[in-house]
């Protein structure tokens, strides 16, 4: 058996049993990494971060993990949607502190340079607000493509393999813009850490939860607490994904991912079996 890293300071107890409990299963298969990826369909170095607690692992490849090793997937999947929460959580408020240090360092970068009275490090502010500028204007292009909303997406995807390399997406994260419409956020890596809640609403019992990551450009709804019969769905202009539950014991609805500049572009819906609906 392999000896583990402790797991990071500072770790969500859910995260901490989830991961614990992903370590346990993949020990006593007697799997190694390069096993792993073979098996799951999910990279060595993926699995490194997931079982070090670096990385929240996609429910993807959760699910892949019980096949391959012939585990009872539905214990192993509610503690991933517990982790999944407190993950989530831990995310939104290490975005909060990361906003509040670059502010910070904004401010820093614009003072006045003693002497002559000019900002201080002008040139560099001024080249990341025109990289800035290009980036929207190139995003806004492949987000107005005509045609239909299948066409849209399949004209778009051709430019994706020169984005993913020019934005840096981090290791496990497999699209960004365009590419990532209509693709699993979980297994595309555009969850975990990477992803935010820009809005919530309660909806009856479940809660509808506009998902976004800044690091896929793009958005997704989710619905918490749903029950079989649920359904949530999200609206881009024409294009429309949607989710809902099909297994009785899962309790988080969520549609494929749809390409967004900004959170607000995007319209999600959620209709309960009880014929209650909401949006956000």
């Amino acid at each position: 058996m392999p000896r583990r890293k402790d797991l990071p300071d500072g770790l969500d107890p859910r995260v901490g049993e989830f991961v614990t409990r992903l370590r346990r299963i993949v020990d006593d298969s007697g799997a190694s990494l390069a096993a792993l990826a073979e098996g799951t369909g999910y990279g060595k170095a993926s699995w490194e971060r997931y079982l070090d607690g670096r990385l929240l692992a996609p429910k993807g490849a959760v699910v892949a993990l019980a096949e391959a090793t012939g585990t009872d997937p539905v214990p192993l999947v509610t503690l991933w949607e517990l982790a999944e929460r407190a993950w989530s959580s831990s995310a939104l408020r290490h975005d909060g502190a990361t906003e509040a240090v670059l502010l910070s360092r904004a401010r820093t970068v614009t003072a006045p340079a003693p002497g002559p009275g000019r900002p201080a490090r002008r040139p560099m502010v001024f080249l990341a607000g025109a990289l800035g500028a290009l980036a929207v204007t190139a995003g806004a292009f492949l987000l107005t493509d005509g045609g239909p909303a299948g066409s849209g997406r399949t004209a778009a995807a051709t430019p994706v393999p020169s984005a993913g390399p020019a934005r840096g997406l981090p290791p496990g994260v497999l699209c960004a813009g365009p590419g990532c419409t209509g693709r699993d956020p979980e297994e595309t890596g555009c969850g975990g850490e990477h992803v935010t809640t820009a809005r919530s609403v309660t909806v009856g019992a479940a809660l509808l939860e506009v998902r976004y990551s800044d690091t896929c450009g793009a958005a997704w709804g989710r619905l918490v607490g749903a029950v079989r019969g649920d359904t949530v769905r999200v609206t881009v202009g024409r294009v429309r994904q949607t989710g809902g539950i099909d297994d009785a014991g899962e309790t988080i609805a969520y549609t494929p991912m749809v390409a967004v500049r900004e959170p607000g572009e995007m319209r999600a819906c959620a209709e309960l079996a009880s014929g209650q609906r909401g949006c956000a």
